[in-house]
């Protein structure tokens, strides 16, 4: 359940630290810890509450992987959760992060589908002048590489809605790739309902709880809320190209279809003529029209042939043939 629990002090990269160590180590007057925590049970959730004094509310939210995106005050700290995303194979996985920020530890809990965090560790460690304001940064670190994420998978997606595209832009029905369009945009709706409220957490944590995210470092919260805005509206964009692109199918397939009744139609009336004229000479009645003089079948045939080329060539004038 523990993935990393790091204590981090001025001028120092990061230490480990025990669990049971936390309450003393958290005393002291420039140190704060970082806990990483993967799917934890409600015991040891009971533990971290007690070694932290975290809220009960809060700490429930935690254990349940369930939880829409949000941001909660309680107290003296914030409890965040995002959604992460992670693709597999043509599938979009989703998972979720939770947040406890005090003002002297940082609590990251990861839920399903969620890469680690180990290079954000690795990239706050690397920054001891922004270290310095606390455990804001390492949110900071966290929530950029969750919308990084988030990017990286509307570029990839990108480039397959654009090979949807081609592939729609057909007179021929292929229930495959609409079944295909459907799926991705079910993908696009759950990566814009995941990118969407990150933009309103950002949006609280710059102009709310300065006593947790000092004022430099808002400059850094707002180029996340930046990029998760793209990402919206990157993944609202595909979403009506790929609607489009289904529509512009449909009216194809439609008028493919109108062409091959206008044509039939057109047959069917040039064959009414012939069958108009022969039928007439089944039936059973003495004064039958020419059927005396030579030149009745030649002329009957003919007439009808002319006919049928006549009316072939009107509607071939009009488009119908």
């Amino acid at each position: 359940m523990i993935v990393s629990s790091m204590v981090y002090r001025p001028g120092c990269a990061g230490e480990e630290v025990q669990v049971d160590d936390i309450s003393e180590v958290i005393k002291e007057p420039e140190a704060f810890i970082w806990l990483g925590l993967w799917q934890p049970d409600a015991e040891f959730m009971a533990k971290i509450k007690e070694e932290f004094g975290l809220h009960e509310l809060a700490v429930e939210d935690a254990l349940n992987a369930h939880q829409r995106p949000k941001i909660e005050h309680y107290g003296d700290s914030l409890f965040i959760v995002v959604k992460t995303v992670c693709a597999k194979d043509d599938t979009c996985e989703l998972g979720e992060s939770h947040f406890f920020v005090g003002k002297k530890f940082l609590i990251s809990i990861r839920h399903g589908a969620s890469e680690s965090y180990t290079p954000v560790r690795q990239r706050a460690s690397e920054n001891p002048a922004l270290l310095k304001f606390g455990p804001a940064y390492p949110l900071y670190c966290l929530l950029d590489f969750v919308v990084d994420r988030y990017a990286q998978l509307s570029t990839s997606l990108n480039e397959r809605v654009g090979q949807m595209e081609n592939d729609l832009f057909t007179s021929e029905f292929d229930r495959k790739s609409v079944q295909s369009v459907y799926t991705m945009r079910r993908h696009l709706l759950s990566l814009r309902n995941a990118a969407l409220p990150v933009e309103e957490i950002c949006n609280q944590l710059i102009h709310l709880h300065e006593d947790l995210i000092p004022r430099p470092l808002r400059a850094y919260i707002r180029d996340v809320q930046d990029h998760a805005r793209h990402v919206v509206t990157d993944a609202e964009d595909m979403r009506e190209m790929l609607t489009s692109a289904m529509q512009v199918n449909l009216a194809l397939v439609t008028v493919q279809q109108n062409e091959v009744v206008k044509k039939l139609a057109g047959w069917g009336a040039i064959l009414v003529i012939p069958t108009v004229v022969f039928s007439m000479y089944g039936m059973n009645f003495e004064h039958m029209p020419e059927l005396k003089s030579v030149y009745g079948y030649p002329l009957a045939v003919g007439l009808t042939l002319l006919a049928c080329g006549g009316l072939w060539a009107k509607l071939r004038r009009s488009g119908w043939l």
